[in-house]
C-alpha cells in the first residue's frame, strides 16, 4: 500500500512538473525565441565539433574517417611530451602570456581611472576615440608596420640612435621580440579593454563621492577607497577568465612577426599546432596538443578561480 501511494504521488510530481514547464514555455515562449539562434549556433559550432577530440587518441587518417582510423591511445601525448621542443614552446607560451598578463592586464584599469579623472568632456571622448582605433586595424597591417619600423631604417632605429644607440634589424634579435609584441599588443588592446572598466565605473554610486568630498577626501583617496573597490568584482572576474586563457597566445601575430632567428624565444604552443596540423597535416598530434593545451587552460581557470574566492570571496562560479 505504502509502495503504491510512493507511485502515484511520484506520477503526481511528474504531472506538476511538466505542468509547470509547459505553462514557462507558453508564458515566455517569446523569450525562447529569442534565445534559439544561439543555443543553435553553441549546439553546431561549439559542442558538435568536440566529437573530433577522439582523434586525439587516434592515427586518424581523412580516407579512413573517425570510426575507420585506429586508436594509439595516449602515443600522441607521449610524443609531444618527449617531442626536443617541448621545453622551449611551454618556457616561451608562459613567458608570452604571463608577461602579457603582468603588463598588459593593468594598462586598461589605468586608462579607464585617468578617463573616470578627466572632467572635460569632449578631452575625454578625444582620448577615448584615440585609444579605440588599434584595435580596428587589421592585424596584418600592424605586423606590417612593425616589421617597416623595426627595419635597420625604420622609425624606431631613428629614435634607438636619438639616445645614442646604433642600428638593426629589430626583430631579427631574440631579446627584442617579447617588448615589440608586448608593447604592440597593449597598444592594440588598452582602448578597447577599457569599455567594461568605464562601464563599471557609471554604476558607481556618486553619492559615496559626494559624503567623501564631505570627509576631506581628496581625489587620490576617493580613487584609492572608492573607485578601486568599486572596480574589484569586474576586474576579478576578468582575471579569472584571462588566467583560463594563459596558453591562448595569438598565433597570428606571431606567425608573421617571427623569423628563423628568433624561433628560440618566439616559438609557442599554437605556432607549432599550426605546423603540425595545417603545414604537415598531423591531425591527431595538432589535436592532442590542443586538447592538452585546454586541460591546462581549465586547471589555471579553477586554480585562479578558487584562490580568488578563498581570499576576497569573489569568484566566477
Amino acid at each position: 500500500m505504502a509502495k503504491r501511494n510512493r507511485q502515484i504521488s511520484t506520477v503526481s510530481t511528474e504531472n506538476s512538473i511538466g505542468k509547470m514547464i509547459v505553462k514557462d514555455l507558453k508564458r515566455n515562449k517569446y523569450k525562447y525565441l529569442i534565445v534559439l539562434p544561439v543555443l543553435i549556433y553553441l549546439i553546431v559550432f561549439a559542442y558538435k565539433p568536440m566529437y573530433g577530440i577522439v582523434i586525439a587518441f587516434q592515427n586518424y587518417r581523412p580516407f579512413l574517417g573517425i570510426s575507420g582510423s585506429h586508436w594509439v591511445g595516449f602515443d600522441n601525448f607521449k610524443t609531444f611530451f618527449n617531442d626536443v621542443y617541448f621545453i622551449r614552446l611551454l618556457r616561451n607560451t608562459f613567458s608570452i602570456s604571463l608577461l602579457s598578463i603582468l603588463l598588459g592586464f593593468p594598462a586598461p584599469i589605468m586608462l579607464a581611472l585617468l578617463l573616470n579623472e578627466i572632467k572635460s568632456s569632449k578631452f575625454k571622448k578625444v582620448v577615448q576615440t584615440i585609444s579605440y582605433m588599434p584595435y580596428f586595424i587589421s592585424i596584418v597591417v600592424v605586423c606590417g608596420l612593425l616589421k617597416a619600423f623595426s627595419q635597420t631604417d625604420g622609425v624606431f632605429n631613428d629614435i634607438i640612435v636619438a639616445f645614442g644607440g646604433q642600428r638593426s634589424n629589430l626583430l631579427s634579435v631574440k631579446e627584442n621580440f617579447y617588448p615589440i609584441y608586448i608593447i604592440s599588443g597593449i597598444w592594440q588592446n588598452i582602448g578597447w579593454d577599457s569599455i567594461i572598466y568605464l562601464a563599471a565605473l557609471a554604476g558607481i554610486d556618486q553619492e559615496q563621492y559626494e559624503a567623501a568630498r564631505v570627509d576631506g577626501a581628496g581625489r587620490l583617496k576617493q580613487m584609492l577607497f572608492i573607485t578601486l573597490p568599486g572596480l574589484m568584482p569586474t576586474i576579478t572576474v576578468l582575471f579569472i577568465l584571462r588566467m583560463g586563457g594563459v596558453l591562448n597566445v595569438g598565433y597570428e601575430k606571431i606567425l608573421l612577426l617571427y623569423q628563423p632567428l628568433t624561433y628560440e624565444v618566439a616559438d609557442v604552443i599554437s605556432t607549432y599546432v599550426y605546423r603540425k596540423g595545417i603545414v604537415e597535416a598531423n591531425y591527431s598530434f595538432s589535436t592532442a596538443i590542443g586538447l592538452f593545451n585546454s586541460f591546462v587552460n581549465i586547471c589555471f581557470l579553477m586554480l585562479t578561480n578558487w584562490f580568488s574566492k578563498k581570499v576576497n570571496k569573489t569568484g566566477l562560479f
